[in-house]
């Protein structure tokens, strides 16, 4: 299982939105490519499907952009990468809540992939936006960010 390169850039569009758009405060997608060095066609590929899951806010003009669209610490990275990337189940009879693969209760693996999937799942809903966002300015120079 790998991690594309729009679940990857979402993560880091969240983060920059979690950190500049403060007091709600919109931050546009060119302010966005500048400091994460992706390319504004790319940023609107990613935001389109976070704002139709309702995890950011977007207003047209000027002074639009982009926000969060609730406090940073209810939200999770798989939530965010889930927008993107959808399921992580490893295998297709995972990604439904019924299991209807003819051969599911005599599976010798099935145990196995539900296990994997378990983990996956309970690792990346444990971390919040908000501990991202919070790395993320520990890391950079002492916790100073630009403004």
């Amino acid at each position: 299982m790998k991690v594309s390169t729009k679940g990857r850039y979402a993560l880091r569009l969240m983060v920059d939105l979690g950190v500049y758009s403060k007091d709600g405060k919109y931050v546009s997608l060119k302010d966005i490519s500048a400091r994460q060095n992706i390319s504004i066609k790319y940023l609107e590929q990613i935001v389109t499907p976070l704002h139709r899951a309702g995890l950011v806010r977007s207003v047209r003009g000027a002074q639009g952009g982009y926000r969060l669209s609730r406090d940073s610490e209810k939200y999770t990275a798989g939530e965010i990468l889930r927008a993107i990337e959808g399921s992580f189940a490893p295998i297709a009879c995972l990604e439904t809540e019924v299991n209807e693969c003819e051969r599911y209760n005599r599976c010798p693996t099935v145990g196995f992939w539900e296990g994997m999937y378990k983990v996956i799942s309970d690792y990346i809903d444990s971390v919040t936006l908000k501990q991202l966002i919070d790395e993320h300015i520990e890391s950079t120079q002492g916790g100073c960010v630009e403004k």
